[in-house]
């Protein structure tokens, strides 16, 4: 069982990744602490438990055979409690010395109770001198060890409770066992409470991780990946030694298709990351403007974006009127757009026909990718997934979805294919933030 607690927060988790990737030292995952609590609980029950201690004593001094000497053991009590009351305010302050000596005062003012106390009030079920202080000594060793540690403790208790009593009377034998079964009960409940902490760290570092991944991976297929299917395309057009450039550009596609692909894991969670679009050819100059979306903050006119789209073979058609979503989210959209036209040249053809239409909804922003191809046949999609083309698992759908939003294929074989582009306004702004303080983590 570890000694370490820390009241933090995960977002720590956010940013490794980056900082990994330039070469310093990712921050440290810590873990929430459900401990903390547990902790501030038994400090105030230790302060509440010596007044009451303290209280009973003075009611019960004149009634004491040798009351100087509880008084001294009442006062050394009381000044170690002035000396140690913050170093159960954390399991750092909480070290195993303290938890030793602390339970040393109880069961030593528990074996002290028959010196200075009368046989008569000890068998009539008197107090001992702490009283019920000494179980706060003994859930300190339940909240720092756990089960196990309690179940130590609180036999010795038990033990000086019946040397006290030198008889296992009734109420005796009741608050020993009522003693025991709460220490140790709360022991468990720690032990669970930090192995779900250690699990939930551990989460939270996979989570990151898919994010970075996926990002990488849809940077990886706007690019990389259509540089070399494009290379392999117009080598085998071309002939001779550029037909062979193209056979190894088709080579390292497949190779890291593969890559990307097998070492997806399934997406949870806002996002961590933005990435940048590149755009579609038929509007070259749509690179600066969702490039520097991607990196401002504030509302951006989705019609900025996507007009540059325009051009040969592709009509655009918009409201009339601004259409804002967050910066970050408008950037996150026109990448998708710009690899539903990506899927139109390369599935339909250079020939083919496409629309762009933008409608400004109440409640969300809805981009159309319409063309007039030869459409999809039917589980061709998911199957172009499991094969490693990921331009609809992730350059699409997956950056939709970390927007809050949703896309939706309409293809019927030989009359085209329609894409809808959902992203919701209110998560959208949402997943801009996130955004935004991921890019200012790494």
């Amino acid at each position: 069982m570890t000694d370490t607690d820390t009241d933090t927060d995960t977002r720590t988790v956010r940013g490794a990744p980056a900082a990994r990737r330039r070469g310093e030292r990712p921050a440290k995952v810590l873990r929430m602490s459900v401990e903390l609590p547990l902790w501030r609980a038994l400090t105030g029950y230790r302060i509440l438990t010596l007044l009451y201690a303290l209280f009973l004593f003075a009611l019960a001094y004149r009634r004491y055979d040798h009351p100087l000497g509880a008084a001294a053991y009442m006062g050394a009590l009381t000044f170690w409690m002035a000396l140690t009351w913050r170093r159960t305010v954390s399991a750092e302050r909480c070290t195993r010395q303290f938890l030793a000596a602390d339970l040393a005062f109880a069961v030593g003012g528990i074996l002290l109770t028959p010196l200075v106390d009368s046989h008569a009030r000890i068998m009539g079920g008197g107090p001992t001198l702490p009283s019920i202080w000494t179980a706060g000594a003994v859930l300190g060793f339940a909240i720092k060890g756990g089960w196990r540690w309690a179940a130590v403790a609180s036999s010795f208790v038990a033990v000086a409770n019946l040397v006290e009593r030198q008889e296992p009377a009734r109420d005796t034998v009741h608050n020993v066992v009522l003693v025991w079964v709460a220490s140790v009960g709360i022991g468990y409940v720690v032990e669970v409470a930090r192995s779900s902490e250690r699990t939930l760290a551990r989460a939270l570092q996979i989570e990151a991780a898919t994010r970075e991944r996926e990002r990488l991976a849809r940077d990886i297929h706007d690019s990389v990946l259509q540089v070399l299917a494009m290379v392999q395309r117009r080598g085998n057009e071309i002939g001779g030694e550029a037909a062979d450039l193209g056979r190894m550009a088709g080579e390292q596609e497949v190779a890291l298709r593969t890559l990307v692909a097998g070492g997806l894991l399934p997406h949870a969670g806002p996002p961590g990351g933005a990435a940048t679009a590149v755009p579609h050819q038929a509007g070259e100059g749509a690179a600066l403007p969702v490039a520097a979306a991607a990196s401002a903050s504030g509302p951006c006119d989705v019609r900025a974006l996507l007009a540059p789209f325009a051009g040969r073979g592709v009509t655009f058609s918009e409201p009339g009127a601004p259409v804002e979503l967050p910066a970050a989210a408008a950037a996150e959209l026109a990448a998708a757009v710009s690899a539903a036209l990506d899927n139109v040249r390369v599935h339909a053809g250079e020939g083919a026909q496409a629309w762009i239409l933008v409608e400004d909804e109440p409640e969300a922003v809805l981009v159309t990718v319409r063309d007039d191809g030869p459409g999809i046949a039917e589980g061709r999609l998911a199957d172009a997934e499991r094969e490693g083309r990921l331009g609809v698992a992730l350059s699409i759908r997956g950056r939709l979805r970390e927007l809050g939003g949703s896309a939706r294929w309409v293809s019927v074989p030989g009359q085209g294919t329609e894409v809808e582009l959902t992203v919701p306004k209110q998560g959208a702004s949402v997943a801009s933030e996130g955004t935004r303080r991921g890019k200012a983590g790494a």
